[in-house]
């Protein structure tokens, strides 16, 4: 079982989406703390900048960039649209 953690621009960025949404991220932030889940979630290694990150999809639309860091920790960066790979 993985802990998570979350940076403050994951934090503004949570709040900024709808109501609706957000349970469905929560849903899948509760799939990414057990590693048996993880081929459900599609999790992939980023490449280029972002290559010490990785990634998964909430629906069709958002992504969620996360790393995984000593200690069975995972902390979440950032949440949105493909246009979160470009920062």
């Amino acid at each position: 079982m993985y802990k998570i953690s979350f940076k403050p621009s994951f934090i503004r960025q949570m709040r900024r989406l709808e109501a609706g949404l957000v349970k469905e991220v929560l849903d899948k932030i509760r799939l990414l703390k057990n590693k048996t889940s993880h081929h459900t979630l599609r999790i992939h290694k980023l490449h280029g900048p972002l290559s010490n990150y990785h990634s998964f999809s909430v629906n069709y639309q958002i992504r969620i960039i996360f790393k995984f860091e000593p200690g069975k920790e995972i902390v979440l960066f950032n949440i949105g649209n493909h246009d979160i790979y470009k920062k």
